[in-house]
């Protein structure tokens, strides 16, 4: 098998495959007896990499669970060499050694601090000798560790190194992480520093190129100098200003100019605080022990947001606090574009329906943060560490809920699994049109039309924004759903996941907010719950025949 750590909970793929569908082997293919033998000889193992495997395997096939092979596992993991020449075959093993511990968290003791402690110490005995060693390693810190200072210094002062080399793919990468590094810690002004280093590290490439004696490249150099422009666009406007860097974008569009007219030549055919305590050990009782189905059950239960109750309290305050919206305002999106405005409120007798929407949102905004971080993330957890729970698992629930259209049955079921398995990246990314593709399916069977016909006849299917304007949104999916829908993906003074995610405004980090948790949740309460009444009532046919 090969080792796939970024997985929670189905770490182990097949080796290979062959093309007439036979495979090497999957977790799957175990049985209770090379269970009980591997149980039997796992503490006789001395051969580190072997021992983790099976101790691996044990913490993901024996039930009930036993953390003590998860903690088996960790330890033989670890043994594996922190070394360059190690690192590029076994650099799964300590991913692999941090999932595990990040799944038991307190039951894993001082084992992840102990692992956080050995690979800052390799980051800071590297040198540029080892070339990405340090690089990687810092990965493997970046979501974690508490010592991000430490190792964004280090990774500037390798990337600093690598440019007196002239080695500017090498220098660009430490740089770039570097610059990720203070940015995790608030320490912007040296983020952008960063991020500057890396713009005119592709300038001095493109220099090199045009001005090579041997082989001369303005094609390369005019990819070089597109480089270093888009890398300066992604500076903040506030910080381009300060540093004048306007005017070297310029610059650099002047050099791209020159360079694509010589290139032709070249070229062939081509923070509140908020005491959560109780509701964490709520959510933790709610699931804790339970069946699969009865934990998913518990889980999809776990919230459930009031349209009604929402517009209530919007409206109290906008009343009690009239000064927070006497005047009116603009929301902001990335670099300082105004995306949305709301108007000054009246307070007669009757409120502005754009401030009281702004309102309604902005409180749902910090409830779904609350429940999030309480409820959803810590009943997730649970059911992680106490079930495994597949792709196919995730198959057979969607394609009996009856509210997932014809045909799209196993991408939503991959989108499931995909948060599941704590990979919301591809969740979203899958999630987000099938529920576009959702509300317009129903919207059509309810005899709504969904599609806008042009002057030429050209017919066009209307987006989730259009649809979700449509007053039989509240009847088919109910005033709940619907609101939440519409806060949550197409407002925007909301997450606008939608129109986010179809411009490509979503970054990495991004797929693992708040909003993008609690909608691969909102998808999965929809699904199983359906899934759920669906059985139900078949069960309960059965019984009366």
């Amino acid at each position: 098998m090969t080792l796939k750590p970024d997985s929670y909970n189905d770490p182990f793929k097949a080796f290979i495959i062959w093309a007439d569908g036979n495979r090497s082997a999957i977790p799957e293919d175990f049985k209770t007896e090379d269970i009980a033998l591997f149980e039997e000889i796992i503490d006789e193992i001395t051969e580190p990499k072997l021992r983790a495997r099976i101790a691996d395997l044990l913490w993901l096939l024996k039930k009930p669970k036993n953390k003590e092979f998860a903690l088996k596992s960790i330890d033989a993991y670890r043994q594996t060499p922190l070394t360059t020449e190690n690192w590029v075959r076994d650099e799964k093993c300590w991913e692999r050694a941090i999932q595990l511990c990040m799944m038991l968290k307190a039951g894993s003791g001082t084992r992840l601090q102990e692992i956080e402690v050995e690979l800052i110490l390799s980051i800071k005995n590297a040198t540029k000798e080892d070339k990405f060693f340090a690089l990687k390693l810092s990965d493997l810190l970046a979501k974690y560790s508490n010592h991000q200072l430490e190792i964004a210094e280090k990774l500037e002062k390798l990337a600093h190194e690598f440019e007196e080399l002239s080695d500017f793919y090498v220098s660009r990468e430490y740089f770039s992480a570097a610059s990720d590094s203070y940015k995790r810690i608030k320490m912007l002004e040296k983020s952008i520093e960063m991020t500057i280093k890396v713009a005119e590290g592709w300038v001095k490439e493109a220099i090199v190129r045009q001005s090579c004696s041997s082989s001369p490249s303005n094609i390369a150099a005019a990819s070089f100098y597109e480089n270093a422009i888009q890398t300066y666009r992604k500076i903040p406007n506030t910080y381009k200003t300060a540093k004048n860097l306007d005017n070297r974008i310029t610059e650099l569009r002047t050099e791209l100019n020159l360079a694509n007219e010589k290139s032709i030549t070249e070229m062939g055919v081509i923070s509140t605080e908020i005491d959560i305590r109780d509701l964490i050990e709520n959510a933790k009782n709610a699931v804790e022990g339970k069946k699969t189905f009865d934990a998913l059950l518990a889980l999809a239960n776990i919230y459930r947001a009031k349209a009604q109750r929402v517009k209530e309290s919007s409206e109290r305050s906008i009343r009690k606090y009239p000064l927070s919206n006497l005047f009116s305002g603009v929301c902001l999106g990335k670099g300082g574009r105004v995306i949305a405005k709301s108007p000054a409120t009246n307070f007669g007798d009757e409120l502005d329906e754009t401030a009281v929407r702004k309102k309604m949102i902005d409180e749902y905004s910090m409830e779904i943060n609350l429940v999030v971080q309480s409820q959803i993330w810590t009943a997730l957890e649970v059911i992680r560490l106490e079930h495994r729970i597949t792709e196919m698992d995730f198959y057979s629930i969607v394609r009996n809920s009856p509210v997932v259209p014809e045909g799209r049955e196993r991408l939503i079921a991959k989108a499931l699994f995909a948060g599941y398995d704590n990979d919301f990246v591809t969740a979203l990314h899958i999630l987000v049109p099938q529920i576009e593709h959702l509300v317009r399916v129903h919207l059509k069977k309810a005899g709504v039309k969904t599609s806008t016909l042009d002057k030429n006849g050209i017919e066009t299917e209307n987006g989730l924004t259009t649809l979700m304007e449509n007053p039989e949104v509240n009847t088919i999916f109910g005033e709940d759903l619907a609101f939440e829908f519409k806060a949550l993906l197409c407002d925007s003074f909301g997450a606008n996941l939608r129109n986010e995610l179809a411009h490509g405004l979503i970054e990495y980090e991004e797929c693992y907010s708040i909003s993008s948790i609690y909608a691969w949740w909102l998808m999965l309460r929809i699904v199983f719950n359906t899934f759920w009444n669906a059985k139900m009532a078949s069960q309960h046919s059965e019984k009366q025949e």
